[in-house]
């Protein structure tokens, strides 16, 4: 029985188990068939959401955190607003770290929580103002406090292993050629490509990268939120993945206002990233194979942003 057929304890019961849909007008040259993975589904909106439980329960379990206690994170927005759900079910205060390159959108979802959002330069991680520095140092100082610890605890990771690896070898039946995930903290590719690979080997897993992130080259400033990084975090396994595609912003939203306007599928700017090198990956496979991209959140967070632009 999937979690929709029955009366759920909390939201947090809601989470995981969402669709998978076969794209009809965005479609290779190739004939292979290609598929989104509706992450935005998840009652937090992003796929997040199972690491944000994940990540509690490990502090939990640990210690870390005790009843009354107070989660803090460096986050992108997507973490935080996970995050912020769990702690308004399970009675915990909240403050965020938050880059300045971060949407208006997302910030307002984490005060609609009743979470803290400090909003910081966003300068590189070995910059003592940087946003994981900051919020490391605020949770070390503070009485039951817990750093969450999003790029470097092995529960972030674990949570895709465990859930949505194991959706996609479901959803299509264990016929998968190919999947495209991004990479922030590396928690979703490596989770993922960890499952599949224990399932079928041959199974190819590609990494979409903003273009001046680290995992295709040389840093610079980049616009897409959530993906790419400026170092390689410890929740990062590059074994499992095959390659890496580098793809320019304007490339990202331009796909994530196509795919609006084409197939009625509002996502983020990681999303139309992700399909931008989905569909350059489809090209190398035949009619009948199956890519599966993630869609890893709505882009009801970013109206303030890439889709005010024409």
């Amino acid at each position: 029985m999937k979690p929709s057929d029955k009366l759920l304890p909390t939201i947090l019961d809601a989470i995981g188990h969402t669709p998978m849909v076969r794209l009809s007008r965005i479609i290779p040259k190739s004939g292979a068939s290609l598929a989104l993975k509706l992450e935005s589904l998840n009652p937090g909106g992003s796929s997040k959401d199972r690491i944000a439980v994940a990540l509690v329960d490990a502090a939990e379990r640990e210690g870390r955190l005790r009843p009354g206690g107070t989660i803090v994170e460096a986050t992108a927005g997507n973490t935080g607003i996970a995050l912020a759900m769990v702690a308004a079910v399970r009675g915990y205060r909240a403050i965020f770290f938050v880059p300045d390159k971060m949407s208006k959108d997302k910030v307002r979802l984490l005060t609609a929580y009743g979470a803290e959002v400090r909003i910081v330069r966003d300068v590189p991680r070995e910059d003592p103002a940087n946003y994981q520095n900051q919020a490391r140092r605020t949770a070390e100082a503070m009485d039951n406090a817990a750093y969450m610890g999003q790029f470097d605890r092995e529960a972030n990771p674990q949570a895709h292993f465990d859930s949505t690896g194991p959706e996609i070898w479901q959803q299509t039946e264990g016929k998968v050629s190919a999947v495209v995930a991004g990479a922030g903290t590396g928690g979703t590719i490596t989770g993922i490509g960890r499952f599949l690979k224990s399932r079928d080997a041959t199974i190819t897993v590609v990494g979409a990268d903003p273009a001046g992130s680290i995992f295709t080259g040389a840093y610079h400033p980049f616009e897409i939120e959530g993906m790419g990084e400026d170092y390689y975090p410890e929740t990062l396994d590059v074994s499992v993945v095959d390659r890496w595609i580098a793809v320019r912003d304007a490339e990202a939203f331009q796909m994530a206002r196509r795919l609006a306007r084409e197939e009625g599928i509002l996502a983020g700017g990681s999303t139309g990233a992700m399909l931008v090198a989905a569909l350059q990956v489809a090209e190398e496979f035949a009619p009948g194979q199956l890519v599966v991209s993630m869609a890893p959140d709505t882009g009801r967070n970013y109206l303030s942003g890439f889709f005010s632009r024409t």
